[in-house]
């Protein structure tokens, strides 16, 4: 999991786009409970995840992966969708922390079985596992080798 302690750009806190609730912080930070989503338009598709413990805060690197990861369907187990009051799937923001190795763009990763869900509705959001997790990887590679890539590289 790629964390980043310093805010990446002033530039950037001045562009709030969300700020939303995780009551149980996320894995591994579970003090930060206050969310921010921040984006700058020449970034897209990677949005900056702001998390504040009152005191600190940390950001991570987030995607929202409709359309960017084909054919990924995160469900939801009925107790975590009950606990976000989530009445059907259009209240659900998908967000899926993007692991990037310094030097090697290229080889980021997303973590498709933990995603943070945020009700749009209520503002409130959970890390939690998905429950067809079977079906995806903690660390799927954002981008695909293909044999032009590999071509390059050799």
């Amino acid at each position: 999991m790629k964390v980043i302690l310093e805010t990446p750009s002033a530039e950037l806190d001045q562009q709030v786009a969300n700020l939303f609730t995780l009551p149980q912080g996320i894995i591994g930070f579970r003090d930060y409970t206050q969310a921010e989503l921040l984006y700058q338009p020449d970034h897209l598709p990677f949005l900056w995840l702001k998390l504040s413990n009152g005191k600190d805060s940390v950001h991570f690197i987030v995607i929202e992966p409709a359309g960017l990861i084909p054919d990924y369907t995160p469900e939801v187990f009925d107790d975590d969708a009950a606990q976000l009051d989530l009445r059907d799937s259009s209240e659900a923001m998908v967000l899926n922390i993007v692991t990037l190795e310094q030097q090697r763009p290229l080889e980021a990763k997303v973590n498709l079985i933990g995603p943070i869900l945020v009700n749009r509705r209520t503002k409130l959001g959970r890390q939690l596992v998905i429950s067809n997790y079977s079906r995806y990887s903690a660390h799927h590679p954002l981008v695909e080798s293909t044999p032009i890539a590999s071509a390059a590289t050799a």
